[in-house]
């Protein structure tokens, strides 16, 4: 029953993913404000924080920043609840993140790699496919300031949009949020001509002792492995299928007898439980059918 409730708490993290880190490392991390819009035929927009963590093993990761910025709160609510002996629904406490992939970069080449958590029986299990990705970066003498920075406009097309950067040679990294990379600066400003997707950078600091992973992923083990690599239209595949069903690897390993029984400190069964995660993955999942690559829409619909 121990290792039974480690694996559901374990899913209210899935929707982050990671890799699998052998030494510590440091890191620039750059904050993006992400203003976007979730739903195609809506005029709401929403807004999350995101990361692109540069570190001195010549790779980047970008990332939600949501779950990783709660680290401090879950160490105490965690150490809390070793004391007391007694589990907590931390689903309660904790802020889930509005994205769930990372993209990570490999330096000088820019290859990107973006992954994405999906549940194999009871353990989180990443995926992710790999890509070589050339902007064909149109570069302006138009300037402006962005913050703090002196920035240069560029633009570019890429996943079936338009794309206007702003990149900063006071910052030397050929990099940005998401998979942007390859401007002669790093970007402070992007941001489609419709506006669905705009990030502005807000701040950086120095991270030493840095991990791509959260502290509540690291200590329920939860960041998934090693990478399953597989072909784009495999992987959009496979992503598709969990979203429709986040449990249907779960489903045939649980008995009736497990579904019924409870969990101290826990609101409701095991099998309660499974019905309410499998709800907030697919309200995560339902809440944005915009996605930033919208030709890939278009490309599966056509297949």
């Amino acid at each position: 029953m121990k290792k039974l409730f480690s694996v559901f708490f374990i899913a209210l993290f899935v929707f982050s993913n990671a890799q699998d880190k052998d030494s510590k490392e440091t890191a620039n991390r750059f904050f993006y404000e992400l203003t976007f819009k979730p739903k195609k035929d809506s005029t709401k927009m929403d807004k999350v924080i995101t990361i692109l963590d540069i570190t001195d093993k010549n790779r980047s990761i970008y990332q939600d920043y949501t779950v990783i910025a709660q680290d401090s709160i879950m160490k105490v609510e965690i150490e809390a609840m070793q004391k007391a002996g007694v589990m907590k629904d931390l689903s309660k406490t904790i802020r889930q993140p509005k994205i769930s992939a990372r993209v990570y970069k490999t330096y000088p080449s820019m290859k990107v790699q973006y992954v994405d958590k999906v549940a194999n029986g009871f353990t989180p299990s990443n995926i992710g496919y790999s890509e070589d990705l050339k902007f064909n970066w149109n570069i302006s003498n138009e300037k402006q300031k962005i913050g703090a920075y002196n920035a240069q406009k560029a633009t570019t097309e890429f996943g079936g949009r338009k794309w206007t950067a702003w990149f900063s040679t006071d910052l030397p990294f050929q990099d940005g949020p998401y998979k942007f990379s390859g401007l002669p600066g790093l970007i402070v400003k992007i941001e489609d001509d419709e506006k669905n997707y705009s990030w502005i950078l807000q701040g950086n600091k120095k991270v030493k002792d840095y991990s791509e992973f959260s502290y509540i992923e690291n200590l329920m083990q939860a960041t998934g492995g090693k990478v399953k690599e597989l072909p784009r239209d495999k992987f959009e595949k496979t992503f598709s299928d969990f979203k429709k069903d986040p449990f249907a690897s779960v489903r045939p390993m649980m008995t009736q007898e497990m579904m019924s029984k409870t969990i101290p400190g826990m609101d409701g069964t095991i099998g309660d439980m499974m019905k309410k995660q499998e709800k907030q993955y697919k309200d995560f999942y339902n809440a944005n059918d915009n996605p930033i690559e919208k030709d890939q829409v278009v490309d599966k619909k056509k297949k």
